[in-house]
């Protein structure tokens, strides 16, 4: 069990998102008004708090949303998990599509923190069930 500890969108592609600390997932969509919402497979993404911990001990000073995460989760290794892994938060419910993702040539988060975790430790997901997640929230693994 995991607990969402930031909800982030953002307006653009390949940018840093910003927390809103609460937003509405849309089934086969994604979060709604978040630049990567549509029908395909990486609709939402998430990052374990504790990969972004071990970037801010080496002195990097980001925020939630700096890797284009649109959620921060504290408990949970999402790398380490299969493709097809299901997470219930409230009503919705999450499947996991792809681990890691390739950065084209230094997006925009690496040339702001000189660094980007998500090609190394994010993971996306699809939305299965909609419905609002908030910080705090506690995130589940669906066996």
């Amino acid at each position: 069990m995991g607990k969402v500890l930031a909800v982030c969108v953002s307006e653009r592609k390949g940018t840093q998102k910003k927390n809103v600390n609460s937003a509405r997932f849309v089934e086969d969509w994604g979060i709604e008004g978040d630049a990567h919402a549509g029908r395909w497979h990486r609709q939402v993404s998430l990052l374990s708090h504790d990969r972004v911990e071990e970037f801010r001990a080496r002195g990097a000073q980001v925020d939630h949303g700096a890797f284009g995460e649109n959620l921060v989760v504290e408990g949970i290794d999402f790398k380490s998990l299969p493709l097809g892994t299901r997470f219930c938060c409230g009503e919705v419910i999450l499947e996991l599509t792809q681990v890691g993702k390739e950065c084209h040539s230094h997006c925009a988060i690496y040339k702001v923190v000189g660094d980007c975790i998500m090609p190394r430790e994010g993971v996306f997901t699809r939305v299965l069930h909609g419905g609002t997640i908030c910080a705090g929230d506690e995130l589940t693994l669906l066996s």
